[in-house]
């Protein structure tokens, strides 16, 4: 069976989308659009999203249908509007799952491979710097299930990704240790306690990847 790779990134204020723009006025969730924009040079393309607040957001958008507290607004994808899912449309990476939490956009994808990903990924960060990668997920390849997911070294800083290097280097992660962490906080040229700072923090990115 052949792969891919499922990919959840998260972007906080997102310039040029309407739609984080409308839930953050009212305090609002979107969690789905009934069409994201195409690849190409494509005009004619429209997302629509509803919203449900009892207050009207400050928006140049008129709601096309309203029932009670839910309104429904479209807009065109045309050169005013750059936006995260017309980024990944132009890539042929349509948005999979949406989900707009006040001020801060959560997109799931699909890749055909680590490559799509890259290119994803880098145009996503190119355009909007507030990008946080929260989860990549590997399809299983053969016949047996898998559970594999891909993890995001970026999010560690240069400090952290050393302390990890020099700890799995010196035994530290070994049963019995061959290093104990004093021992590696010098070969580092650090206070004990700083190497437990820098260690655990790594140790929670890289496991908010994997669980």
């Amino acid at each position: 069976m052949t792969g891919g790779i499922r990919a959840t990134v998260e972007v906080t204020e997102p310039a040029g989308c309407p739609v984080v723009d409308i839930a953050a006025s009212v305090d609002a969730t979107v969690d789905s659009v009934s069409r994201t924009a195409c690849p190409g040079d494509c005009s004619d393309c429209v997302t629509e999203f509803a919203v449900e607040s009892d207050e009207a957001p400050e928006t140049g958008l008129e709601p096309v249908f309203a029932y009670g507290a839910r309104r429904w607004y479209r807009f065109p994808h045309d050169d005013d509007i750059e936006c995260p899912c017309e980024c990944l449309g132009r890539l042929g990476c349509p948005v999979d799952r949406y989900v707009a939490d006040g001020a801060t956009l959560t997109l799931v994808f699909h890749a055909a491979d680590y490559d799509d990903l890259q290119t994803a990924v880098g145009a996503l960060r190119e355009g909007f710097s507030d990008l946080d990668i929260k989860r990549f997920v590997r399809a299983p390849t053969d016949d047996h299930r898998a559970d594999s997911v891909l993890v995001d070294r970026s999010r560690l800083t240069a400090r952290q990704l050393e302390v990890l290097e020099t700890a799995y280097e010196m035994g530290y992660f070994e049963r019995p240790r061959q290093a104990n962490g004093r021992e590696v906080a010098d070969a580092l040229g650090i206070d004990p306690s700083t190497f437990s700072e820098h260690l655990a923090a790594a140790e929670r990115k890289l496991l908010s990847d994997v669980l």
